[in-house]
């Protein structure tokens, strides 16, 4: 199932998208029909809101994160306090390589370093104001992400970490959205993921769970699943989004070296 979802996704990519008009503010939403499967548009940074959500509602909490228009970058964030982590940039071979599975035996030991690595990788996320991250993204070539929707410390209630995922299920519908990511500064695009997916994984006591991830959730875990599988978002730009975003990955290969191609 993984290899056909990845086969079915990569394709996906490159479907015609409906964008925004240059002046549109990101609140703005665009829908078109292709068939049976409808297809939305909504310009979204994978960073954390201005100001706290302030509605009890999960809903309308979830709604406010998807179209404010007050959205902060992403940054980077440099050197952060408590891990010596940081964030690799396009090309390193590291956003390429293959992601070993994490032996479960590894999360129930005395002095579990899996625990120590997610939890140092959410300081470097939340420092970069990012809402997922992805180990290969530190460096660490291994079966292991972290998100929280939020992006915000003070909402850690909603921490997630997930050892050794697998997509087992997603929608044939799709939607559109601009995304970014740490690991390619300034670099953006619009990307067609599934609007909701089914997933398993383990936590860090090393319990299989499983998850059904809709809208914002599903974005935040294809687009850091795809790290996972060694690829990157940019491999799922469209023809004319590899052409605008050229000049800049050029100028990444040029500061941080050859090792990666679109």
């Amino acid at each position: 199932m993984t290899a056909l979802y990845s086969m079915i996704r990569h394709t996906a990519a490159f479907a015609p998208l409906v964008r925004h008009h240059a002046s549109s503010p990101s609140s703005c939403m665009t829908v078109s029909t292709f068939g049976a499967t409808t297809t939305t548009t909504t310009t979204r940074h994978f960073s954390r809101p201005s100001s706290p959500l302030a509605s009890p509602s999960i809903t309308s909490r979830i709604s406010s994160l998807l179209f404010s228009s007050s959205i902060e970058e992403e940054i980077d964030p440099g050197i952060v306090a408590g891990t010596d982590l940081r964030v690799l940039k396009y090309p390193h071979p590291s956003l390429r390589a293959p992601n070993a599975e994490i032996p479960l035996e590894e999360l129930t030991g005395p002095g579990c370093e899996i625990s120590k690595i997610a939890k140092e990788m959410f300081l470097v996320m939340y420092a970069a104001k990012g809402v997922g991250l992805a180990a290969p993204q530190v460096g660490i070539n291994k079966q292991l992400m972290v998100y929280n929707e939020y992006g915000d410390p003070k909402q850690w209630m909603h921490e997630t970490v997930m050892i050794n995922p697998k997509i087992v299920e997603f929608s044939d519908a799709t939607d559109v959205e601009n995304e970014g990511c740490l690991s390619f500064p300034e670099v953006r695009g619009d990307i067609v993921r599934s609007k909701w997916i089914k997933i398993e994984a383990y936590n860090l006591k090393g319990k299989k769970f499983k998850k059904k991830f809709k809208g914002w959730e599903a974005r935040i875990f294809q687009h850091e699943y795809d790290h996972l599988e060694g690829k990157v978002f940019i491999d799922r730009l469209t023809e004319d989004g590899r052409k605008e975003s050229q000049p800049k990955l050029n100028e990444l290969i040029d500061k941080f070296g050859e090792g990666g191609t679109l």
